[in-house]
C-alpha cells in the first residue's frame, strides 16, 4: 500500500523569539511528504517508494542563533519528518547529534519505515512516521531547546493531524506536553498529571520482557530465564527497567554502556559491569537497548549467541544482516515486535479508551505474536524478519 497523498506538500516554519536572558533565536523548518528523497546540497540522494523528505532550498538553513556575553553563538541543526504511511502517521521525535544531516534524513526514512510495520503487527490503526532533528556542534542550551520544540510543533501543527508524535531519545513528556498544547493534541505521552499516557519505558521493557520469555521458550527451552547469562546494551531508561528484572527472576546479568558514569547505578542495582564488547562475549541471550545500527555484517562475522531481542530501534544496519544472522543460527526478533509496547500503550489509554489491564494484556500479548512469528520462520524456513513482513501484511492496517 502506498502513500495516500498524490501531490507533495510541504510545510515551513520559522521562529524568531527573545528569552529573558537576552537570547535571539531563529529556526525555521521544511518538511514535505511524497514519493522520493534528495539531498539538503545535492551530495545525498535516497529514494524510496513510501516516504519523502525534502531538503530546505539551498541558503534558507535550519539553525538557531544566540546572542549573549560573548557576542553570536550559532546553533546549526537540521530537522525533518519523515511520513512512511498517511494514515495517521506516527510517532516519535527524535533529538540527536548525527555525523551528517544525510545520516540524519536516513535514519528518519528508517524509523518512520519501521513504525509502519511495527503499528501493523501491533494491529493497530496507524501508519508510521518520525521527527528527527539533526543537532549541531554548539551546545544545546535550555533557551534554544525551549524555542526547538516549540518550532516542532510549529511544524507538525502545519501538518494538518496527519502525523502525531510521541518522545523518542532527547525528548520527554513535558515536550510531549507542548507540543500537545500547540497542536490540536497530536503528541502522545504527556505526563500522566496533565492527561497523558505518561513516560513510555515500562510499557516498552514489558513489551521486551514479554518477546523475550516467548523467545527463550523457542531457542533455550526453557520457561523462565533463571541460570541464563543475558548481555545488555544500553542502561537507560528501557535498558535499566529490562535488566532489573530480568535479574530478579534469577539470570546472571552483564551490561555494557557507552557512558562510564553508569557503572555506580549497574553495580548498586546488583548486575555485572563490563567495558567489553557483548556481541563477542559468552552469553545465552543479547539485550540492544541503546542506539540502532548495532548489527552490521562486520559485527555479527563472529557473533555466537543464541538469541538477540531488545527495545533498539533499527538494530540492523540493512535488512541483509537478518540473512546472516540466520545462516549463523542466531535467532533475532525484530525490534518492530520487540519493542511495541511503547506505542501499544499510548495508542490503547490515549485513544481507544481501554483501561490499564486491558492494556497490559495487549502489550503481553506481543509475546505470542513472537511465538507466531518463529513458528512461520521455521515452518516457511524463512528469517524472523521475512516472517514479521508476511505477517504484518495479513492485517488490513499494516504496510510492509
Amino acid at each position: 500500500m502506498g502513500m495516500r497523498a498524490s501531490c507533495c506538500r510541504a510545510r515551513t516554519s520559522s521562529r524568531s523569539t527573545r528569552s529573558r536572558f537576552g537570547f535571539s533565536v531563529t529556526f525555521r523548518t521544511y518538511i514535505s511528504i511524497g514519493r522520493s528523497v534528495s539531498s539538503y546540497h545535492g551530495n545525498w540522494r535516497h529514494e524510496s517508494n513510501r516516504s519523502r523528505i525534502h531538503p530546505r532550498p539551498r541558503g534558507c538553513r535550519a539553525r538557531g542563533t544566540a546572542r549573549g556575553p560573548r557576542g553570536p553563538q550559532r546553533h546549526p541543526d537540521r530537522r525533518g519528518g519523515a511520513l512512511h504511511d498517511t494514515r495517521s502517521g506516527d510517532r516519535g521525535c527524535r533529538i540527536k547529534a548525527y555525523r551528517s544531516v544525510g545520516d540524519g534524513v536516513a535514519d528518519a526514512l528508517r524509523l518512520s519505515r519501521a513504525m509502519t510495520l511495527k503499528c501493523g503487527l501491533a494491529e493497530l490503526p496507524h501508519g508510521g512516521g518520525k521527527t528527527v532533528v539533526v543537532l549541531g556542534d554548539s551546545p544545546l542550551t535550555p533557551p534554544v531547546r525551549e524555542n526547538l520544540v516549540l518550532d516542532i510543533a510549529e511544524t507538525i501543527g502545519g501538518l494538518g493531524g496527519r502525523y502525531r508524535t510521541g518522545p523518542d531519545i532527547g525528548t520527554t513528556p513535558q515536550d510531549m506536553a507542548v507540543i500537545h498544547r500547540l497542536t490540536p493534541g497530536w503528541a502522545f505521552c504527556r505526563p500522566e498529571a496533565l492527561g497523558g499516557s505518561g513516560n513510555s519505558s515500562a510499557a516498552t521493557a514489558r513489551g521486551v520482557r514479554a518477546a523475550l520469555d516467548a523467545a527463550v521458550a523457542r531457542v533455550h527451552g526453557a520457561r523462565a530465564v533463571t541460570g541464563l547469562r543475558i548481555g545488555v546494551i544500553g542502561y537507560g531508561s528501557v535498558g535499566r527497567l529490562l535488566g532489573r528484572s530480568l535479574a530478579a527472576d534469577g539470570a546472571d546479568v552483564v551490561v555494557a554502556d557507552r557512558d562510564d558514569r553508569l557503572r555506580a547505578q549497574v553495580e548498586t542495582d546488583g548486575l555485572t559491569w563490563t567495558a567489553s564488547d557483548l556481541l563477542r562475549q559468552d552469553v545465552d541471550i543479547l539485550v540492544p537497548a541503546a542506539t540502532g545500527g548495532l548489527l552490521s555484517p562486520e559485527t555479527v562475522a563472529g557473533c555466537t549467541i543464541p538469541l538477540i531481542v531488545g527495545p533498539a530501534n533499527n538494530q540492523l544496519t540493512g535488512d541483509e544482516v537478518a540473512t546472516l544472522l540466520h545462516e549463523r543460527a542466531i535467532t533475532w526478533i525484530p525490534d518492530t515486535v520487540a519493542s511495541a509496547g511503547g506505542i501499544i500503550h499510548a495508542v490503547c489509554r490515549e485513544e481507544l479508551a481501554c483501561d490499564e489491564p486491558e492494556t497490559d494484556a495487549r502489550i503481553d500479548a506481543i509475546g505470542a505474536r513472537v511465538d507466531r512469528l518463529l513458528a512461520h520462520a521455521r515452518t516457511h524456513g524463512t528469517t524472523p524478519l521475512q516472517a514479521a513482513h508476511a505477517l504484518a501484511t495479513r492485517h488490513p492496517q499494516a504496510t510492509a
